[in-house]
Formats: structure tokens, sequence, C-alpha cells
């Protein structure tokens, strides 16, 4: 069965202000076939919207017991899967290791759920930003690549995933400008 390919990212403008707006991005590929979404929020963070991607994503699909590749910048979501975090926030009753809440439980709980509907989902890690121009930071940035995430992807992959990681920002983009000129009132 071919995979589903998607790509996610989330933006926070004024991450750090009681006043901003987000937005979340992703392009879903399954073979010739492919779909973008976006949206946003007012008032939220970085990481909701980098999660935000991944729910919309999955909630998305129209079959159960795909095979997913979700390819994301945001370490946090990443790590979360492939070190499998959330087992000890299950076992901790949604608390780290800190014995602090664990922050946007509600979302964490969603993207498991809709997980669990599908025989395998991967995630893998993405450089954000990149500048593809520049030949000397894409090797430099593709042995990272391989280094978070094994290597089995060919420098193409790596090239062609990051592209798809520049859209998935600017779709996120797309998401704090339309939540902003609704505030606007435009």
């Amino acid at each position: 069965m071919k995979p589903v390919n998607i790509y996610t990212d989330g933006a926070c403008s004024g991450n750090q202000n009681e006043n901003n707006f987000g937005g979340w991005g992703a392009i879903l590929v399954y073979g010739e076939h492919s779909k973008e979404i976006f949206g946003g929020e007012k008032n939220t963070t970085n990481n909701k919207m980098e999660l935000t991607a991944v729910m919309e994503s999955l909630k998305s699909l129209n079959k159960d017991g795909l095979n997913i590749n979700i390819f994301s910048d945001s370490s946090y979501l990443v790590e979360c899967f492939t070190k499998k975090w959330y087992v000890k926030w299950r076992q901790n009753g949604w608390k780290t290791y800190q014995k602090k809440p664990v922050e946007n439980r509600e979302l964490w709980e969603e993207i498991l759920s809709l997980i669990e509907k599908h025989s395998k989902v991967n995630f893998y890690r993405v450089k954000g930003h990149m500048n593809l121009n520049n030949e000397a930071q894409i090797n430099k940035w593709f042995a990272k690549f391989k280094s978070w995430n094994g290597s089995s992807f060919t420098k193409e992959d790596f090239i062609y995933i990051t592209k798809m990681n520049l859209r998935a920002d600017k779709l996120a983009n797309m998401g704090i400008d339309e939540v902003r000129n609704k505030n606007k009132g435009v």
C-alpha cells in the first residue's frame, strides 16, 4: 500500500505576546494526488499550531488503516512520537517527568486517537526555513536530516521534503493572514 505523505508546519506571529495570530498549514500527498489545507487562530502558540497542522491533516483523511509519513520541523512534535513521550504521559496521568501537566493535552489526545485508526504512522523531522540555493547548507542539513531520520532518504528526497516543508510554512502564514484580516474587519 502506498503511504500518505503529510508535510506540516505551524507558525505564530507574536508567539510570546498575549495578543497574537497563529497559523497552520499542511500538504497531503497520495501518489499523484495532493491536497493543501490551512487555517489559523487568534491568541495561540507556535506549538499549538504545529499540533493543529497534524491533527487537521489526520482529520481530513477519508479512510482508516493507512500507512502515513508525517514530516515536520517541530522537534517537540516529532520527538513526542519517535521517543514515545506520550506513553509516559498517559501512564503518569498526563504529567511530565517533572510532574507538571502536559501542555496541549487535548490536542495530543486527539492526535493519538486519530493515529490509532491507522496501520502505521511514522514521524520525520525536517529543518525549517532552509535556503535551498546554498549547496553547502544543503549538504550540511542533509547529513543532519539523515542523523534524525535514518539513511533511507536520498538527497533528492531531502530536497523535495524540504520544498514541501517550505510550502507548508507558506500555508501556515496564509492562515495567520486570514485570521489577522478577519480581526481587522477586512
